[in-house]
């Protein structure tokens, strides 16, 4: 995936979480996990996107 897409898709994101914070009335607390969320999805995201991913499935903790 081009990195132009992936600062897109970033950008997107991020104005929709914002957009969500800022015009829907929501309790701090439901705020703070939909931004946890968020941040989750993306990063896992990110991971997959530039094969970090992959790596990281293939470890073996033990025999």
């Amino acid at each position: 995936m081009p990195l132009v897409h992936v600062l897109l898709v970033l950008i997107v994101v991020g104005v929709l979480l914002w957009l969500v914070n800022t015009y829907i009335p929501m309790a701090g607390s439901i705020k703070s996990i939909l931004n946890a969320v968020v941040v989750i999805v993306v990063v896992l995201w990110l991971l997959n996107v530039f094969g970090l991913l992959d790596n990281l499935t293939k470890l073996r903790v033990g025999k």
